[in-house]
């Protein structure tokens, strides 16, 4: 290992992608390896017959200022200025998102929305006290009648899992700042220090892919080498704290390179499970109960023109398993390959060999043209075609014990000089694109003798979006909602 030798990076997803073309541009020699055939990982685009499918929702806005500048310098007049518009579909009906406490309580009725204060006045008068998961969190701050009918479900949903087992953590970071106190009054006084939600954001014309195969021909252009169908296999360190060469597969042969520094986005488990030598049997132990929720992505072109007026609509209804459907010509009309058609794409969370994931490619369209009927928002019947397209690793999930586990990861990791780790599954941590894109752009300058903390990057919600006093919850869900995901 050498000065002279590569800057290896693993993974060409937003967060690799930004450490590469900052290290090239600096001069630094790079190699980017990618276990797929693609990049831009979750933030990559898919197209299927002339239509594209964007995996997830992506929305281009960040408060920082040398990402946007990033993004500016790659696509330009590329973006489109689209207004935003969500909502959640629950019992029938669309409701505001975030809620809005007037509009919200109406559509309730008297006695729900009687009932759902009344349980938030006693969740304040009596709280739970030493709050560590999600349920008692959310119970808490807006009392358990609004949480069993505005996030039990949905949230068990998304997450496969019992709310009482999901980490607070989850709560505070994507919902934090929000008061049913601050809604109510402004609902009935109209006073309040209310900040606006952003009502347009950026997006690439050909979905958020563009953004990344730009990336990728920027650092190829400047010398960045790119191993696509590549899997980085061992990790090769000396056991004082330098990595001294990587083992990459490739077409089915395993070539040991030296590098000077490694930057990697993979699945935090997948990097610690092939170090070599192995961790203490303490880290092993940690990285083995770290787990992901997958992602499904049915995508339907129908005989129409027009769907709903959403970007994205979620669905709470229990009686689908479809958590949200993005509506694609509302990002962009490019794309679609016949302006008279409109194309949907329906969001399944489950996990790696469940029923859901096995289901052939035919079970999940006809599952997904059935739900579409059964909400009513489109007859079976007007669907073209349909497409599958499975993400696995999609989301880390924050369970009741996952911080303690990092904590022993991290503490690990801390005895290597010229290791990184970065990105959403590279610090099991729900970053949206900005956040991993500065992961990625720190890591880079610290190769180059800076010292950034990668753990101190901000990651909560009211960094991407200010939040309306009247907004009375920002659903619990795994979304790019304003930058780009989940």
């Amino acid at each position: 290992m050498t000065s002279a030798d590569p800057v290896l990076i693993v993974g060409a997803g937003p967060a690799g992608l930004t450490a590469a073309y900052e290290l090239v541009r600096n001069g630094r020699s790079v190699r980017i390896v990618e276990m797929t055939d693609h990049v831009g990982g979750i933030s990559r685009t898919e197209m299927r017959d002339g239509y594209r499918f964007d995996i997830g929702g992506h929305r281009f806005f960040s408060k920082n200022a040398e990402v946007n500048a990033l993004w500016q310098e790659m696509l330009g007049e590329e973006f489109l200025r689209v207004p935003r518009l969500s909502r959640i579909f629950f019992d029938g009906k669309f409701y505001d998102y975030p809620l809005s406490a007037f509009r919200t309580l109406w559509k309730l009725g008297l006695v729900e929305s009687t009932a759902i204060v009344l349980s938030y006045l006693h969740a304040k008068a009596f709280p739970q006290h030493d709050v560590r998961t999600f349920e008692q969190w959310v119970v808490n701050r807006f009392g358990r009648r609004l949480f069993d009918t505005f996030f039990k479900t949905y949230t068990e949903k998304v997450w496969g899992m019992p709310c009482d087992q999901i980490s607070a953590d989850w709560a505070a970071q994507r919902i934090k700042g929000l008061s049913l106190k601050a809604a109510l009054l402004h609902a009935l006084l109209g006073n309040s220090d209310a900040r606006s939600l952003i009502n347009e954001f950026d997006y690439p014309r050909y979905g958020p892919g563009q953004m990344w195969e730009r990336f990728r021909d920027a650092v190829c252009d400047r010398g960045g080498q790119l191993s696509l169908n590549t899997d980085a296999a061992r990790f090769h360190h000396n056991g004082r704290g330098r990595v001294e060469a990587m083992s990459v597969d490739s077409n089915g042969n395993r070539v040991r390179q030296p590098v000077s520094h490694v930057i990697t986005s993979m699945p935090l488990p997948l990097l610690i499970q092939r170090l070599d030598p192995a961790p203490p049997d303490e880290v092993l132990e940690a990285s083995r109960h770290l787990h992901h929720r997958d992602f499904i992505l049915v995508g339907l072109v129908l005989n129409r023109t027009e769907a709903f007026p959403d970007n994205w609509i979620y669905i709470h209804s229990p009686g689908v398993s479809v958590g949200r459907i993005q509506n694609f010509k509302n990002w962009s009309p490019d794309m679609l390959a016949d302006a008279s058609k409109t194309s949907l794409g329906m969001e399944y969370f489950c996990t790696r060999g469940d029923e859901l994931w096995q289901s052939s490619d035919d079970d999940l369209i006809a599952l997904a043209k059935r739900e579409l009927e059964q909400l009513g928002l489109a007859n079976a019947t007007e669907v073209d075609r349909g497409f599958v397209i499975r993400q696995p690793m999609a989301y880390p999930i924050y369970d009741d014990a996952y911080q303690l586990r990092i904590a022993i990861i991290r503490e690990y990791l801390k005895t290597f000089t010229n290791l990184q780790t970065i990105g959403r599954n590279g610090m099991h941590r729900y970053n949206n694109q900005d956040h991993s894109m500065l992961t990625g752009l720190y890591a880079a300058r610290n190769v180059m003798g800076a010292h950034h903390d990668l753990w101190s990057i901000n990651t909560e919600r009211s960094y991407h979006e200010t939040l309306d006093a009247k907004s009375m919850i920002a659903t619990a869900s795994p979304t790019r909602e304003v930058a780009f995901h989940v």
